[in-house]
C-alpha cells in the first residue's frame, strides 16, 4: 500500500519551522537608511557576523566551564566546533571585501557613530580570549541588560585563565601570580607559561603528540589562528573600503585594526614553539 509523499501544507498558525526559526523576524530585520542598493549587503551581513559572535560566545563559554569542571573532551569539541564557525564568520567578509570608497561612501554616513568596535557581543568574545578593558563597558551604560551582561564577563575567569588552572591541576608549574591575577585586567604574556607549554608539547611525560593537553593546546592554536584571520580579514577590507581615513565612530580605522592584526591570542602557545 503506497503512501502519500506530500508533506502536511496545511496548519492552524504559523509553521512549526517559522515557529522554531523565526524567520519572519530575521528577515524583517533590516531597515536601510540610504538609498543606496549596497546598503542591503552591508546591514545583513553584520548581522550575520553578530549570529555568529553569538554562536561562537556559546561555544566559548562552554568550553570555559567544562575546563573548570575537568571535562578536557567537551571543551575540546566546543572549541572544535567553534573553528568551524569561525571559518564561517570569517567568509562574512567575502561580500564586503571589494568595496570601492566609492561604493562605501555612498551608505557610510547612514552609519552615523556607528561602529563594530561598539558591538557588546563581539566584545564578551574578545573579554573570552583574555583581552579585558573596563573602558570598553562604557558605550554600553545607557543598555543595562548588555551593560550586566559584559561587566560580569570581565571579571570571569576567560577561556585562557581557566585553560592555566586545568594546567596546574595537572602538575604543570604555573605560577600562582597569574593563577591569582585581577581578572578584569588584559592577560600579559608570561615566560613561566611558555616555558609550561613548552613542556606540554616536548614530549616530557604529559606531552606525547597525542595526549590530551597537546590536543587541548592545538584545538587553542587552531581557534587563535582564525581570531588572527578575521582581525586580518577586517584590515583589508577597512583598508580597501576607507584607506587610512579615521573609522567610523571615531575610531582609529586602519591604525588601530593593524594594532590588532600584531597581536596573537593565547599567545605562549606560539611562542612555546621556539623552545621544543
Amino acid at each position: 500500500m503506497s503512501h502519500d509523499a506530500t508533506p502536511n501544507l496545511d496548519f492552524a498558525g504559523t509553521t512549526p519551522y517559522e515557529d522554531y526559526v523565526q524567520a519572519d523576524v530575521l528577515t524583517h530585520l533590516q531597515h536601510p537608511l540610504s538609498d543606496d542598493p549596497g546598503e542591503m549587503v552591508f546591514l545583513v551581513t553584520t548581522q550575520v557576523m553578530e549570529l555568529w559572535f553569538t554562536v561562537i560566545v556559546h561555544e566559548w563559554e562552554t568550553a570555559t566551564r567544562a575546563l573548570r569542571e575537568d571535562r578536557v573532551q567537551v571543551a575540546r569539541d566546543a572549541l572544535k566546533r567553534s573553528v568551524r564557525e569561525l571559518e564561517a564568520l570569517n567568509a562574512s567578509w567575502r561580500p564586503l571585501a571589494q568595496l570601492t570608497p566609492a561604493q562605501f561612501n555612498s551608505y557610510r554616513s547612514a552609519l552615523g557613530e556607528g561602529s563594530g568596535f561598539q558591538s557588546a557581543m563581539y566584545r564578551r568574545m574578545e573579554f573570552l580570549l583574555g583581552d579585558k578593558a573596563a573602558s570598553m563597558l562604557v558605550p554600553h551604560r545607557g543598555a543595562p541588560r548588555v551593560y550586566a551582561e559584559l561587566e560580569k564577563a570581565l571579571h570571569e575567569p576567560s577561556l585562557y585563565d581557566e585553560v592555566l588552572r586545568l594546567l596546574a591541576r595537572r602538575g604543570l608549574p604555573v605560577p600562582e601570580a597569574v593563577l591569582e591575577r585581577d581578572l578584569s585586567q588584559k592577560y600579559e604574556p608570561s615566560p613561566e607559561i611558555e616555558k609550561v607549554w613548552a613542556t606540554v608539547y616536548g614530549g616530557q611525560d604529559v606531552g606525547e603528540p597525542d595526549s590530551e593537553l597537546v590536543l587541548l593546546g592545538e584545538a587553542l592554536t587552531d581557534v587563535g589562528e582564525l581570531v588572527w584571520r578575521w582581525r586580518n580579514d577586517h584590515l583589508v577590507a577597512t583598508r580597501r573600503a576607507m584607506g587610512s581615513k579615521t573609522g567610523t565612530g571615531g575610531s582609529a580605522g586602519v591604525a588601530w585594526l593593524e594594532k590588532r592584526a600584531r597581536k596573537n591570542v593565547f599567545p605562549e602557545l606560539w611562542t612555546a614553539r621556539s623552545h621544543v
